[in-house]
C-alpha cells in the first residue's frame, strides 16, 4: 500500500489534498503534519512512508531547507513542492535539490491527481504551463555543487547543521540530540570538510542560501 504525507500548515488545504490523493490512487495510507518538525518525525517513526507534498513556507521551514533536510535525512522517500510561489527558477532551483516534482498551489484537482501518480510510479512531475519555462531557467549558481554538499552529510550531521544555524552551541545541541558534546564536535570537524566551510558562521551561510521569500506574506504596494 502507498503512503502519503502532507506537510502544510493549512487544515483546509489538507483536507484538499487528501480528498484529491485518495481519489488518485486507491488504497493510498495518507498522513499529515503541520511543521517541518512534524514531517521529520514522521519520517522517523513511519519508514515506510513513499511520499512527502511539502509545503515550502510551513512552520520551521524556511524555503528549499527543508527540502534538503528530507532528501537528507530520508534519501528514499520522494518530495513534491507545493508553493504558492510558481516562479520557473525557484522551480529548477527545487528540482536542482532533488525535489521529484513541484506543484503550485493553483493546480487544478486533475492535474493534483495526475502527479500524485506520476511520482509514486517514479516518474518526475510539473505542470504543463510550467515545463517550458523551466526548462529553459538556468540553474542557481553553485546550487549543483551545493546540493552534492548537503547530500554528503549524514542524517545526524544534517541535523547538527541546522541547529548550528538556528544558534545553538555545542552543549545544546547535545542536550537536544541526546548524545554528547564530544561527538558534536567531532560532527562539526566532518561537517565543515565536507562543506568546504572553516567555521560555523560559514556554515551557518550555507542553509540561508536556501532560504526563499514566502508570496503570500508579501504586501503589494
Amino acid at each position: 500500500m502507498p503512503s502519503l504525507l502532507i506537510a502544510d500548515d493549512h487544515p483546509l488545504f489538507r483536507a484538499a489534498l487528501r480528498s484529491a490523493a485518495k481519489d488518485a490512487v486507491a488504497d493510498l495510507d495518507v498522513r499529515e503534519a503541520d511543521s517541518l518538525d512534524g514531517v521529520l518525525a514522521r519520517l522517523d517513526a513511519e519508514p515506510g512512508i513513499d511520499l512527502v507534498l511539502l509545503d515550502l513556507h510551513m512552520p520551521g521551514n524556511h524555503g528549499l531547507a527543508g527540502l534538503a533536510a528530507i532528501r537528507a535525512q530520508h534519501p528514499g522517500v520522494a518530495v513534491v513542492v507545493v508553493s504558492a510561489n510558481d516562479d520557473p527558477r525557484v522551480v529548477r532551483r527545487a528540482l536542482d535539490h532533488g525535489a521529484a516534482g513541484y506543484l503550485p498551489k493553483s493546480t487544478g484537482l486533475d492535474d493534483l491527481r495526475h502527479a500524485i501518480r506520476s511520482v509514486l510510479a517514479l516518474e518526475q512531475w510539473l505542470p504543463a504551463n510550467l515545463r517550458a519555462a523551466v526548462d529553459g531557467a538556468p540553474s542557481a549558481p553553485g546550487d549543483s555543487a551545493l546540493a552534492a554538499k548537503l547530500a554528503s552529510l549524514s542524517p545526524q550531521q544534517f541535523r547538527v547543521l541546522a541547529l548550528v544555524a538556528e544558534g545553538l552551541l555545542n552543549k545544546q545541541i547535545a542536550d537536544r540530540l541526546g548524545i554528547q558534546e564530544r561527538t558534536i564536535k567531532a560532527h562539526l570537524t566532518s561537517i565543515f570538510e565536507r562543506l568546504g566551510v572553516r567555521n560555523r558562521t560559514q556554515a551557518s551561510v550555507i542553509l540561508r542560501e536556501l532560504e526563499l521569500s514566502d508570496p503570500s506574506k508579501q504586501i503589494a504596494n
